[in-house]
């Protein structure tokens, strides 16, 4: 089997072409991550689907599709995506944000491939040297995850452009977790991933706008939530925590995540960060009734980060 029918169908013209049912774009990744699709088709593909806007079908599909694909892993509370590939990013607060949800008791897988980052916004940087994996926490880097996926990924550097597998990525949750957390820089891609992933029967799902594309909540502005809890799709928002205004990541207001977390830099905006991101993500694992709730937890275990002590789960 080739790809040519499924680019036929998105692309065949004016009037004739259509998006693809769940079920077809299921077959189409299945037949790309097996790496039998022609690399032409592959684009056509990819390259049509961004410039009409893909579909909740076909997002779902791609996704069970690379979900199926997936080797087993150990479970975990949380699936954290990362995929930022912002030039512009500054310290990942919301590693330390994750740290602080696993100090809790929770498992948290974090995922991803962060290109075009500036070295204060690396990611494994930071998980290294902090030291930061273990006891509860995890990176499963893309490219020894899913090779496949990482060409696909890599195909932004081919096409000037990116994909809907940017998407899929976030919405992949390799680990079968029963909750995820997922930013996104679009906002229209919010409602885009929460009707997606009720297509693919997921629970729990909290989506933000946050810093660079990741799921990292600004301090100083209101949070806009969506996603699903229980199955039922949110719509709400969650107060700022601080009138500070400026970006979340100033070019000239560098944070460095080590002096931060040992306490020698007290920044209160990046503290509000991390405490901001950690509240909902424990929110979105019931850790709490209510954002406020989770707040106040997430800010006890901001000042108890040091102590060796973690929470039984």
């Amino acid at each position: 089997m080739t790809l040519a029918p499924f680019v036929r169908i998105v692309a065949q013209g004016k009037g004739r072409a259509r998006a693809l049912t769940q079920d077809e774009a299921s077959q189409a990744m299945t037949l790309i991550l097996s790496g039998k699709a022609a690399p032409e088709a592959i684009g056509a593909l990819l390259m049509v689907m961004r410039l009409r806007g893909e579909t909740d079908a076909e997002i779902a599909g791609f996704t069970a599709a690379l979900r199926a694909a997936t080797p087993t892993l150990a479970a975990v509370d949380l699936d954290w995506p990362c995929y930022a590939a912002g030039r512009t990013r500054g310290a990942p607060f919301f590693v330390l944000a994750a740290k602080l949800v696993s100090r809790a008791g929770y498992s948290v897988a974090l995922h991803g491939w962060n290109s075009h980052q500036s070295t204060a916004a690396d990611i494994r940087g930071v998980l290294s040297t902090l030291d930061l994996e273990g006891n509860g926490l995890s990176y499963l880097p893309l490219e020894t995850l899913s090779p496949a996926a990482f060409g696909l990924l890599k195909l932004r550097d081919t096409f000037g452009l990116r994909s809907c597998i940017n998407t899929v990525l976030r919405m992949w949750n390799p680990t079968g977790a029963g909750a995820s957390v997922q930013g996104v820089f679009h906002p229209s891609y919010r409602g885009l991933q929460s009707r997606a992933a009720a297509l693919l029967g997921d629970q729990n799902l909290t989506v933000i706008k946050g810093g660079g594309g990741e799921f990292e909540r600004h301090p100083g502005k209101e949070t806009a939530i969506f996603g699903l809890h229980h199955g039922v799709e949110l719509n709400q928002s969650a107060p700022a925590g601080l009138t500070d205004t400026r970006r979340l990541h100033e070019p000239d207001q560098a944070v460095d995540c080590a002096a931060l977390w040992h306490g020698s830099n007290d920044d209160p905006f990046a503290v509000a960060t991390v405490i901001g991101t950690a509240a909902l993500a424990l929110w979105t694992l019931d850790a709490a009734a209510t954002v406020s709730q989770a707040t106040e937890s997430a800010t006890k275990l901001w000042h108890d980060r040091l102590s060796r002590s973690r929470r039984a789960g």
